[in-house]
This record gives C-alpha cells, structure tokens and sequence, in this order.
C-alpha cells in the first residue's frame, strides 16, 4: 500500500484528502504545516508528499526544497505535489526550479490530482530502478576528472573524490552518473531530464529543469576537483563530461 503525505493548516482540505486518498486505496498521514511534515518525516518514510504552498511556520516551497535537497536516502526520491490558489506564472516556474513533482491549482480537481498522484508514484518507481544494476554484482566506475580519482558506485548511488565522499542529492547523482556512461560526449537535454525526472520533455522545459541541478553539482564538485570546466555547456545541445574512465566492474552500465 502507497503511503501518502497530505500537509495543510485547513482542517476541512486535509479531511477532503485523507477519505479522497483513502478510498483509492492509500495509506494517509497529515499535518498542518511545514515544520510537523517534516518532523513526521524523521520517524514515518512516505511514498508521496501533497503539500499546500501557503502555510505557517514552513511553506510548501520550503518544504519542497528540504526534500529535494535531502541526504536521507528516504526522501531523495519522494515525490511532491504542491497545492495552491496561486496560479502565476511565476510561481509554478518557481515550483519547477526548486524540482517540485507537480504544481496543482487549487480549488482540486479531483480527476487532475488522482491522475497526477497515480502518475508521480509510478515515475517515482521506475526512477529508483532506473539506475540499478541487473546482476547481483557492485556496478563501479572510476574515472580521472581534473586530475583526481572519482568514484561513481552505481548501485549505492554514492560518489567518491579520492576517499571523500560528495555529499550530492539523488537527482544530482543521477545526472553525474549520465555524464559518467559517456565522458566527453555530448547527452542531450532531454536524455539527462529522462535520466533526473524520468520525464519526457522537450528541450527548452529539460533546460529548465536541469540548470540549477548542474549549478549545484559543478559547485559541490568543485569543492573536491577545484574549479574547471569540466562539466561543459553546449548550447542548444546538452552538457559534456570531460573525463578520463579508469576503470569500470559491473557486467551492465545503462
């Protein structure tokens, strides 16, 4: 049974959810702001979080961003669906650019947001098998990038600098491993938002998705290599790793 998170400091959606959910055959947990859905989150692990943006104490974008930058590895994956009266532009762009799952406009349609909950468990379940090695074996890559060793384990979804770990979100992760099946060849847009949303999408959305997920593994990255282009933009095409590949143990890399 999937297990859904609803967050909403009014009392009557959050009832509304929790029968809705319920009688699709969900388990639901609830809570009234930002701060108690993730303190719920410490001691419950949740399938998917639906979370209104105008909330005391932590808002939904807030809480949008904690998970999605999250090292627990419960969380890396959850997916979430924001709730609002808000329709702006600019405000679903905002959405999208902290990596929320979904932007639902509020009043619900009760159609809209069974298909998107459906839809954003499923893609969730195959982005956790996506990168997962079919045989029994340990899928590891190292490769020689600004003169240092990195470690790419592809089972564990870990990285590596020499024998510091980097700490890196699940999306991050996934991008660097794409990067990593093919250094020095350029990955299109799309193929690297398949790689990190599991979304099929045209390239202008995939660009959008992907700047700030490459802004911030270039400045983690950099933390450990120094500062070199070593993830490279090709405009209008994609992105580039410029590696060297040492090594590689695993029978199959996707």
């Amino acid at each position: 049974m999937k297990r859904i998170l609803v967050v909403d400091d009014d009392p009557d959606t959050v009832s509304f959810l929790k029968i809705l959910l319920q009688q699709q055959g969900y388990e639901v947990f609830s809570a009234q702001d930002g701060s108690e859905a993730l303190a719920l989150l410490q001691t419950q692990s949740v399938d998917l979080i639906l979370t209104d943006v105008a909330m005391p104490n932590l808002n939904g974008y807030e809480v949008c961003q904690r998970i999605k930058n999250a090292t627990d590895s419960r969380l890396l994956l959850t997916p979430v669906i924001l709730m609002s009266g808000r329709t702006l532009d600019s405000d679903i762009r905002y959405a999208k650019s902290l990596g929320a799952d979904d932007y639902l406009p509020k009043p619900l349609d009760v159609d809209d947001l069974l298909a998107a909950v459906q839809g954003k468990l499923l893609a969730a379940e195959r982005l956790k098998s996506l990168f997962d090695c079919e045989t029994n074996g340990t899928e590891v890559i190292t490769l020689i990038i600004n003169g240092k060793p990195v470690r790419i384990d592809y089972r564990q979804h870990r990285v590596w600098v020499e024998d510091q770990e980097v700490e890196l979100t699940a999306r991050e992760v996934f991008l660097l491993e794409r990067l990593a099946q093919q250094p020095n060849r350029i990955i299109s847009l799309v193929e690297m938002v398949k790689a990190t949303h599991d979304l099929d999408t045209d390239s202008q959305e995939a660009g959008q998705l992907l700047r700030p997920l490459i802004r911030t593994l270039r400045r983690k990255l950099e933390f450990h290599l120094g500062k070199a282009p070593y993830i490279k933009n090709v405009r209008s095409r994609g992105y580039l790793l410029i590696a060297e590949i040492l090594n590689s143990k695993c029978s199959t890399v996707h």
